[in-house]
């Protein structure tokens, strides 16, 4: 997995999921440790293949604000993974001001390619066996999202990756775009493996997309805090979350 990122205009968006599946979504998302002491790690993972060019524009905008979310919290460290054309899978560095964050995602362009997702979890199991850099008795990551809207590989490969992430304590949230019933089962079962959650959007739920995002990258970075703060503020995905929190 290449460290360095050169971007070219980017992301993600939706289809139509069930009230059970957001339930499971929020529950899944309130298991995550509260942070406090030191960032949190986010791994934002990001199918960038030709199939989500018609959606990457919104996609942007919704992944931005999740970001500017996060900006006033206990911090959120995030690594923007993706990948695209032949073989391309890059890994940025691991970034705090959501800014910088934008303006990688910015560089991406979608091309043409097969989907890569067992690099993507390999990558993302190589990250977890590291340290915080601010608090050695914690990982270097606490979750990861990864949008998409296909897949293309040995689904017990992916599975066995999803199982090792869930042994690390990295719960993978996939989100997918469209109605593709292999994927929405592959991304379902690494959801369930890994201790994550599965989600599916379609284009009239970005808001709710944007609600969710934001909620998880809240509670990574800021614990339980920052989700009563959000709360406080009216925010409607922190409010989510908090009913489910134990």
């Amino acid at each position: 997995m290449s460290k360095d990122l050169t971007p070219k205009k980017p992301i993600t968006t939706p289809t139509t999921s069930t009230g059970s599946d957001i339930s499971n979504f929020l529950k899944a998302a309130s298991k995550l440790k509260g942070r406090g002491e030191g960032a949190g790690g986010l791994i934002f993972a990001l199918d960038a293949t030709l199939s989500r060019g018609h959606t990457w524009d919104e996609a942007q905008k919704i992944q931005s604000e999740m970001f500017n979310s996060v900006e006033d919290t206990g911090g959120l460290d995030v690594q923007l993974v993706y990948f695209r054309g032949y073989g391309e899978c890059r890994a940025s560095k691991w970034v705090t001001r959501p800014a910088a964050l934008r303006d990688l995602m910015t560089g991406i362009d979608c091309r043409g390619g097969q989907t890569q997702i067992g690099k993507v979890l390999s990558h993302a199991i190589k990250e977890a066996g590291k340290k915080n850099p601010q608090n050695a008795n914690r990982s270097r990551v606490d979750a990861m999202v990864f949008v998409g809207d296909a897949m293309e590989e040995n689904a017990d490969e992916l599975c066995h990756r999803a199982g090792q992430l869930k042994l690390l304590g990295v719960p993978c949230f996939m989100f997918q775009e469209g109605h593709d019933g292999n994927t929405e089962r592959t991304f379902r079962e690494i959801s369930r493996l890994s201790g994550g959650a599965y989600m599916r959007f379609g284009p009239g739920s970005a808001a709710r997309l944007a609600d969710l995002l934001q909620a998880v990258a809240r509670f990574v970075s800021g614990g339980r805090a920052a989700l009563e703060d959000a709360r406080a503020k009216g925010d409607k995905g922190a409010q989510a979350l908090l009913e489910q929190l134990k």
